[in-house]
């Protein structure tokens, strides 16, 4: 199987269950959205040295792909495997109370900083939101699986939550927002 098949030169891209969408369309953009998110998980955990956290991010990426298909799969085509399950929604929230037991309460907000994995997990945070907002905006053209953007948003915390522990593992004071 050929990497290139020319099919996208004009600047349409097919989508599982068939059909052709321009590239900008918002359902191209949101799992684009959701494919650099999880590019980015892959260079953090090329960095993340934590035997903990390492796998947790596998898990993630894992997750990502299934989310991306759902995402490229519109409503309604009858492709039976791809959909991002609700109860991974509640994994997330699992390894958000994990890792969140061992921190300190925040009593100020804190800027994105410390080890460089932990700094890295806050710009994964920053993409993830910036996908949930491409999501948000498919949903206001096109139905979606509603698990996903509760995934992205629980996501989000995940990786709030990961990347304070490990700075706090590590030793790292958090930077504060001095107002």
């Amino acid at each position: 199987m050929k990497i290139y098949t020319k099919s996208g030169d004009n600047g349409e891209t097919g989508l599982f269950g068939g059909g052709r969408v321009g590239k900008n369309s918002p359902r191209v953009r949101a799992y684009g959205e959701v494919d650099e998110l999880n590019a980015l998980l892959g260079l953090t955990r090329a960095k993340v040295l934590d035997d903990r956290v390492s796998p947790v991010l596998l898990e993630l990426q894992s997750d990502l792909f299934a989310l991306g298909a759902d995402l490229a799969t519109p409503e309604g085509e009858g492709r039976s495997t791809g959909r991002l399950k609700e109860a991974r929604v509640g994994r997330l929230e699992e390894l958000i109370d994990e890792f969140d037991a061992s921190l300190p309460a925040l009593k100020n907000f804190i800027l994105p900083g410390g080890t460089g994995a932990a700094a890295t997990l806050q710009v994964c945070r920053t993409v993830c939101r910036r996908a949930e907002r491409a999501v948000v905006g498919l949903t206001e053209v096109e139905a979606i699986n509603p698990a996903l953007l509760i995934y992205l948003n629980r996501l989000s915390d995940l990786l709030f939550v990961l990347a304070r522990w490990l700075n706090h593992e590590a030793g790292t004071e958090e930077p504060t927002w001095e107002s």
